[in-house]
């Protein structure tokens, strides 16, 4: 008598790709501004990220705001055009 061992399909899922939120610089909000509507649109960040990642924006131009699923990057990107700030979205690396 001979035991056979069946394989089990994989079960490990490929995980959805990652999107990154970008913050670019503009001339025209201030600085309070653009922190309350990163504060607004992005409910997980904290006064002091928001602040960061203002500056950062500022200083060289482009920002991480947060990376995530596509569907919720579109939509915070949207969201952030919305109130008058330029954002994009790419796939993560």
């Amino acid at each position: 008598m001979s035991v056979e061992t069946k394989q089990k399909p994989s079960t490990s899922r490929k995980l959805a790709p990652q999107y990154r939120v970008l913050l670019h610089n503009d001339d025209y909000n201030t600085m309070e501004y653009v922190v309350q509507v990163l504060l607004t649109t992005v409910p997980s960040l904290t006064q002091p990220q928001a602040v960061s990642i203002m500056m950062e924006a500022h200083s060289n131009g482009i920002a991480l705001v947060i990376t995530c699923a596509q569907e919720p990057a579109e939509f915070y990107c949207e969201t952030l055009k919305n109130h008058g700030l330029i954002s994009t979205i790419e796939p993560e690396e």
